[in-house]
């Protein structure tokens, strides 16, 4: 490692925050992080701040700033299962029933404390400084001062405020969905589990659709428990599923109102989810909240003028449908380091929003159209009507939806029907009326035939 003699401060030590440090250090710039919280205190004393799945591109960016990507630690996750009702209760048709492998990389679930906590020990064994520090606008004025380069990676409150939100790219004033998430333990990762919806079995996510919202299961790494999975429910505004949300007080009263969802609406994975059991060494295995998707201007200044970059959720908030927030935090902290290893002048407003310029143009803008379409967003209805049956007829083409996840920039080539009909021809070969006309819906979803005993909720 060479010194750079250019110092970096970090306000900040979530994943993204203290994965930047890692690779500013390595880089041989001079870094200290600035945390709330001791090492021990971001391991035990908060919960998850999401299911953090990665895919192939921010697995790289992973890589690229020097730390493990997790890849052959995690449970394996090569593909997904979809399914879409409409309707309410037990009153609903079945319409769309597919399942697809990711093209050409695998996704893993890592709980965001565990990363935390090895990136931190792999920081400070590297000679990083580590400061438990309440940062306030005051205190991060003299913080900026005395550095080159300082982040601002606290998340989506905090001094997120001394950013200015880019109006033109947060087209949402309010939340799109309330989230729960809770990780269980009690079910395997083998072949017999969702064996109903994929030859894959535990190796895919499970991705249903409904009126009311959305619930997913993925394959998670937790941090007390090991391999695990977790549940994350999407409520729309307003529906039976975020007044349930919203009752929830810990990770018992969260697991039975996710036994119940699937008890009246998603019957078919009730066996596995029956199965499960809270992780009760860990209180904090749960979390509920809304997330208002924002992007914010990456340049602030404190109060006697020195310059302040927004990173991860502080610059971008996403809602987590797409899984964007935790890949595009470590995709632009990666573009960021890179940038800055090539760059000998001062950090100065004109390379800070170029840089971020960059990042907004080859990531955000286009998992900001990936996340609406996947929320169904009335503006892009008749794109998902058109990707949505054709992903469900044509296996290639299901492939293409879902690696969106990873690299949502083919969305961007969308701007009416006939791009989306472009699209599925592009990928498939074949025309994509042709595909359509090929569409019938599901009728009955297969039901798991899972052998498990019922568990006292």
């Amino acid at each position: 490692m060479t010194s750079t003699n250019r110092s970096v401060a970090i306000i900040g030590a979530g994943q993204t925050g203290i994965s930047a440090a890692v690779g500013f250090l390595n880089a041989g710039f001079d870094v200290t992080v600035y945390s709330e919280r001791d090492q021990q205190s971001l391991f035990r004393d908060i919960p998850a701040t999401g299911t953090a799945v990665t895919f192939g591109l921010s697995q790289q960016s992973e890589t690229a700033l020097g730390v493990d990507n997790f890849l052959g630690r995690a449970p394996q996750v090569t593909g997904i299962s979809a399914r879409t009702i409409t309707g309410s209760g037990h009153d609903y048709a079945e319409l769309l029933d597919f399942d697809a492998d990711f093209p050409g990389w695998e996704a893993v679930g890592v709980d965001t404390r565990l990363k935390v906590d090895e990136r931190l020990t792999q920081f400070l064994e590297k000679g990083g400084r580590f400061i438990v520090e309440n940062v306030d606008p005051d205190r991060l004025d003299s913080i900026a001062g005395a550095n080159d380069l300082t982040f601002v990676a606290t998340g989506k409150a905090g001094l997120s405020g001394l950013f200015s939100v880019d109006e033109s790219r947060s087209p949402y004033q309010s939340p799109q969905r309330s989230v729960l998430l809770v990780t269980v333990a009690g079910l395997g990762h083998g072949d017999d589990v969702f064996a109903h919806r994929s030859p894959a079995g535990g190796k895919h996510q499970a991705f249903n659709f409904a009126d009311h919202g959305e619930g997913w299961w993925g394959p998670y790494l937790h941090k007390d428990a090991g391999p695990s999975w977790s549940f994350l429910g999407w409520a729309q505004p307003g529906s039976e599923w975020e007044r349930r949300f919203r009752s929830v007080t810990d990770a018992h009263s969260a697991h039975k109102v996710v036994i119940d969802l699937h008890r009246e609406y998603f019957d078919w994975d009730l066996p596995e989810v029956l199965s499960t059991r809270v992780i009760e060494e860990d209180p904090h295995s749960w979390i509920q909240g809304a997330v208002r998707p924002v992007v914010r201007k990456a340049l602030g200044h404190t109060a006697s003028g020195h310059r302040v970059v927004a990173l991860g959720d502080t610059a971008v908030s996403y809602d987590p449908i797409t899984g964007q927030g935790a890949q595009s935090g470590f995709i632009q902290a990666a573009q960021f380091l890179a940038a800055a290893k090539n760059h000998d002048g001062e950090f100065d407003d004109a390379w800070i929003t170029g840089t971020y310029d960059k990042f907004l143009t080859s990531r955000v803008d286009a998992a900001n159209l990936a996340t609406r379409i996947f929320l169904r967003d009335p503006l892009f209805a008749e794109y998902a009507s058109v990707l949505f049956p054709a992903a469900a007829t044509d296996p290639k083409f299901g492939s293409a939806l879902f690696g969106l996840l990873s690299d949502p920039s083919p969305v961007l080539s969308i701007n009416s029907v006939d791009d989306a009909k472009s699209l599925i021809k592009q990928v498939t070969g074949e025309d994509a009326n042709s595909i359509l006309a090929k569409f019938a819906p599901a009728g009955r979803f297969s039901r798991s035939q899972y052998k498990a005993l019922e568990p006292a909720v």
